[in-house]
């Protein structure tokens, strides 16, 4: 994988959390071997299947989350899993349009 490689991801904390967690869509980019991202602030490190229910470690907290490709159908919460999934700005039409394949949803 090429350096700085960007792509929208989806990101969910899942220490203390397990199927709950904070989520969101957002883009990433990849290290040049793609065993590191980067979102905003944080840098997260491949666990290999190390964790539990978790591929990723916040380099500076040791948080465990699970990221991974944002799903077409929109059933990126682990089956067990609830709670909102927030979608960046930045990245809100190109998820929508790209990715699900639909307009936005309207707000109330």
């Amino acid at each position: 994988m090429a350096g700085n490689q960007k792509r929208i991801m989806y990101l969910e904390l899942k220490t203390g959390h397990d199927d709950k967690g904070p989520a969101r869509i957002g883009r990433v980019s990849f290290s040049r071997s793609g065993r590191t991202i980067y979102y905003k602030d944080k840098k997260f490190l491949s666990i290999g299947g190390s964790g539990i229910g978790a591929n990723y470690l916040d380099v500076q907290s040791g948080e465990e989350y699970w990221i991974s490709g944002p799903k077409r159908n929109g059933a990126d919460r682990h089956c067990w899993g609830s709670g909102p999934i927030e979608i960046d700005a930045d990245v809100a039409e190109e998820y929508w349009q790209d990715i699900r394949g639909c307009e936005p949803p309207t707000s109330a």
